[in-house]
C-alpha cells in the first residue's frame, strides 16, 4: 500500500468524528479498569507522533523500544513522543520536538494530518494525545541512546492486520497479572497506551471499509 493512497484516506477519516473511547476499549486490558478514564484534575500532558514515511513500494510507521529502566514504561514499545514542555507552542508541537530528539526525524520535514483521541495513562498520570503525520521520504533515522534501544519499522499493511492483534499474561506496575491484547509487531508485545491508541486507528481505518 503506497504512503499516497494512506495520507489520501488518512486526510478524509480524520476529519470526520472520532470513535474515542469505542475505539480504545478493543485494545484495552482486561477486566477493564474505570478508572483508566478517570483523568487526576493534576494530570500532565503529553504527545506522541504516528508517522508514516515510504519505502521502496509501500509505507511503514516506526515505533521504539524504550531500555530497561526502574519506572511504569521501562522496556515497552511505543510511538516516539513525551510530556509538554514549556517552550511548546501546542501539543502538537511537543510530538514534533520529541519524535525529532528520540529518532531524528527532521519535524520541519513533517505534515501533519490530524489527531486520535486523547488517551489517560493511570500509572504516570499523563494524557496523551496522539498525533498522525508523514513525510515524503524514508527519514536518516538517529536514535537517542539514552530514550531509544531500537527503532522498529512496521509495514502499514502488517499494522492493519488484525492477525497481528492477539492477547498474553502482563503484570501491571501494581504487580498483578492482568489479560492484555497487545499489536504484535516484529516479536514485541505492544500494549497498553500504544495498543489502545492504534486499536481507535484501526478502528477507524475498519470502519470506513463497511
Amino acid at each position: 500500500m503506497k504512503l499516497v493512497q494512506i495520507v489520501n484516506r488518512l486526510e478524509i477519516l480524520l476529519r470526520q468524528p472520532l470513535p474515542g473511547i469505542e475505539g480504545q476499549l478493543s485494545m484495552a486490558p482486561m477486566p477493564i479498569d474505570t478508572k483508566r478514564f478517570q483523568i487526576r484534575e493534576d494530570h500532565r500532558k503529553g504527545a506522541v507522533l504516528m508517522l508514516l514515511f515510504p519505502d521502496q513500494s509501500s509505507a511503514f510507521v516506526p515505533f521504539i523500544k524504550r531500555p530497561e529502566y526502574p519506572g511504569v514504561h521501562g522496556g515497552q514499545v511505543s510511538f516516539p513522543g513525551g510530556k509538554f514542555e514549556e517552550g511548546d507552542s501546542s501539543l502538537e508541537s511537543t510530538a514534533l520536538r520529541e519524535a525529532e530528539e528520540e529518532i531524528g526525524v527532521d519535524a520541519s520535514k513533517v505534515k501533519i494530518l490530524g489527531h486520535l483521541s486523547d488517551v489517560y495513562i493511570p500509572p504516570s498520570n499523563f494524557l496523551v494525545r496522539p498525533f498522525i503525520g508523514f513525510v515524503e521520504e524514508k527519514p536518516l533515522f538517529k536514535p537517542d541512546p539514552i530514550e531509544v534501544e531500537r527503532i522498529i519499522s512496521c509495514p502499514f499493511p502488517s499494522l492493519i492486520d488484525a492477525n497481528i492483534r492477539k492477547i498474553t499474561k502482563v503484570k501491571g506496575s501494581s504487580g498483578f497479572q492482568f489479560d492484555a491484547p497487545y499489536f504484535d509487531i516484529e516479536q514485541e508485545v505492544v500494549w497498553g497506551a500504544t495498543a489502545m491508541m492504534l486499536g481507535e486507528f484501526t478502528y477507524l481505518w475498519e470502519k470506513s471499509r463497511l
